[in-house]
């Protein structure tokens, strides 16, 4: 399997791809970070790489050896892939989490992985994990990247724990590697595709974090297609706002580093992100779909805010521009097919029309279109949605004003790239193809492979799937076939043209008293298209129908009650007032009904609205995904009041 990558012309190790990528690109810059005064400060290649193998050397001066699992807690900053691409020069294996991770999970990810050293972010990160100190019998290390308060210091002292500075290890390491010429990069000539590189452990949104063992192959397989579908010339830049420690945020990274790009480091705030993208003017924004939500819902606020003839043209040309995208995608062919499509009646149907809409859909884009586009960069090429599904209206939004948004999907499990739309070519409605060395099959309830068209769980097999699930060889078994095909748990379907098209989680369906099976997603998807809602959450589990918990948009809420001349001062008493429940109940039958394609069984009866925001770590996972075991439990009472 070593043989395959190589000869593939791919790098066996991640750190021999930095390497490679020092070597060719070694002026350019591929990191950018924010100072205290908010301007990007750049990084080249060589040093970056120069500074990564330092900190290797100060970690074997330490007594660190190959094979050492370390514990790497920090949210996105430079530091952060320096240490990373340090350590696995040397053999060891990262265990990583962010900052939001609680004492709790970090006593069970650190103890569980058997971590001897944890690089934390800074003084904070350092006191949860003193605190927990008794349970991580095998830790003995403690690196920070900021300043550890003398608080903390004593506090480790007592127990056994040295602590170190991050910039303090890097120049130990440099002299090191001058007393021992190429000591480091022997190690690092050492490393095999085969060797694991992490340890990462699920965000959960189903309960009890899986340590999920990824090898280096596992990541640099994917570098064979990614960079022909997500495509950057040396130089150009990313900017960067998913949680550095989380894998489809690390092979976004790979993905930029073996192109010669560059890493802005940002935030997943609306003002941060938009500032930001004004300051670096980046070719390609990855993200999670909650962040294009956020930029489709600020578009949507700032012109109705604005109203008058601004407004109105702005929907009149966003009509259009629907209206014509969709008839050019199926003219062309660029969205889900599962069998013939008539297309040549298609171009009679069409043609006309798409003819007559153009010098339209052209005044559009020069009075309206434009200017939003600006707000992205004049270089901006593509974003990338990962980490979640994509909602359909705001998938066609953007292709209707010109802004390249493409899907793709993937797992920690398959490290994590299984498919993802070309920025050349993208078909709506799914997420692409999968990519070379990568095979997925859609089967039933028996194993037996379905026909295209028919919906069935999605079965991935390749050089991307994991090793399995560190120390729990039993959760392993129940995910992977005797014949390596993994189980992904996600419901989907092929196109004609081998295309997937996800449909929700086996672990979400919701099955009714009457029997019905509903995937909640899609409901959820398009209730939250309401302009007053932020969230939904569809319940209703062994009961007669559905229900919903609404979070509401708090800003259009409360503009609305001002309209209104109801009385918004206590937001929770308005939030739960009657206007505001009939105004929720009518925007879900408006959005969820049977002329909209949903079936009987699947519209929502009874709806509750919830006002406290979802936040990473409580109600969301890292990726931004609903955890409904932990809304279950937060709203027990709610729910059950539901269907009283």
């Amino acid at each position: 399997m070593k043989n395959s990558v190589i000869i593939l012309g791919m790098f066996d190790t991640l750190p021999k791809m930095l390497q490679k990528a020092a070597e060719k690109y070694a002026e350019l810059n591929v990191q950018y970070t924010k100072n205290k005064a908010g301007v990007f400060e750049p990084t080249n290649y060589h040093d970056m790489f120069q500074k990564s193998l330092d900190f290797g050397g100060g970690l074997l001066e330490l007594g660190i050896m190959r094979g050492d699992k370390i514990g790497l807690i920090s949210d996105n900053r430079e530091e952060w892939e320096q240490a990373d691409m340090g350590l696995l020069s040397i053999g060891a294996i990262d265990t990583p989490r962010g900052c939001d991770a609680t004492e709790k999970d970090l006593s069970y990810i650190l103890s569980f992985a058997e971590c001897k050293l944890v690089i934390a972010e800074n003084t904070a990160q350092v006191k949860k994990i003193l605190s927990i100190r008794d349970s991580i019998p095998t830790l003995k290390m403690i690196i920070a990247f900021d300043p550890i308060a003398e608080e903390q210091l004593n506090d480790a002292k007592a127990k056994g724990i040295n602590c170190y500075q991050f910039k303090e290890v890097q120049e130990n390491g440099h002299k090191f590697r001058l007393n021992n010429p190429d000591k480091v990069e022997q190690e690092l000539e050492k490393g095999d595709c085969e060797d694991l590189a992490t340890i990462i452990f699920t965000s959960g949104t189903t309960g009890t974090p899986k340590g999920v063992m990824l090898q280096h192959k596992n990541f640099t397989a994917q570098l064979d297609e990614l960079v022909e579908r997500i495509y950057l010339i040396p130089g150009e830049r990313a900017l960067c706002v998913l949680p550095i420690w989380h894998v489809f945020q690390r092979i976004c990274e790979y993905v930029i580093i073996s192109q010669g790009a560059g890493m802005c480091y940002s935030k997943p705030i609306g003002s941060v992100l938009l500032s930001d993208m004004a300051k670096i003017n980046p070719e390609l924004i990855p993200a999670v779909p909650r962040v294009f939500e956020a930029v489709y819902d600020g578009i949507w606020r700032k012109m109705r805010k604005t109203g008058g003839i601004t407004f109105a043209l702005f929907k009149f040309f966003l009509n259009i521009g629907l209206l014509r995208s969709s008839m050019i995608r199926k003219m062309f062919r660029r969205e889900a097919r599962f069998g013939n499509d008539g297309i040549f009646f298609r171009w009679i149907a069409f043609i006309i029309p798409v003819i007559l809409l153009t010098p339209l859909n052209w005044l559009g884009n020069a009075l309206v279109f434009k200017k939003i586009r600006a707000m992205l960069g004049n270089n901006f090429r593509a974003g990338v949605a990962g980490g979640g599904a994509f909602p359909p209206a705001i998938d066609k939004f953007f292709w209707a004003i010109g802004v390249n948004i493409v899907e793709g999907y993937g797992l920690t499990e398959t490290a994590p790239v299984v498919s993802v739309r070309p920025i050349a070519c993208p078909i709506l409605g799914t997420i692409g193809t999968p990519i070379r060395h990568v095979k997925v099959k859609i089967v039933d309830d028996n194993g037996d492979e379905l026909p295209v068209g028919v919906k069935g769980t999605v079965m991935i097999k390749g050089e991307t799937v994991m090793k399995g699930y560190y120390k729990r060889d039993d959760l392993t078994a129940k995910v992977m076939t005797h014949d390596g095909w993994f189980d992904s748990g996600d419901i989907g379907m092929k196109t004609i043209n081998g295309e997937i098209v996800l449909k929700g989680r086996k672990k979400d369906t919701i099955v009714l008293l009457g029997g019905e099976n509903v995937e909640p997603l899609p409901i959820e998807m398009k209730i939250s298209q309401s302009k007053y809602i932020s969230a939904a959450v569809v319940v209703g589990q062994d009961q007669r129908s559905l229900g919903a918990l609404i979070l509401p948009s708090k800003d259009e809420l409360v503009e609305y009650g001002v309209e209104n001349g109801l009385d918004t001062s206590d937001y929770e008493k308005f939030a739960n007032s009657e206007e505001v429940q009939k105004l929720i109940d009518n925007e879900v039958k408006e959005l969820v009904n049977t002329k909209n394609g949903f079936k009987s069984f699947e519209l929502i009866t009874k709806t509750d609205v919830i006002t406290k925001p979802f936040e990473v770590g409580i109600e969301l996972s890292a990726k931004q995904e609903i955890k409904r075991f932990a809304i279950s439990e937060m709203y027990e009472k709610q729910i059950k009041a539901l269907f009283a």
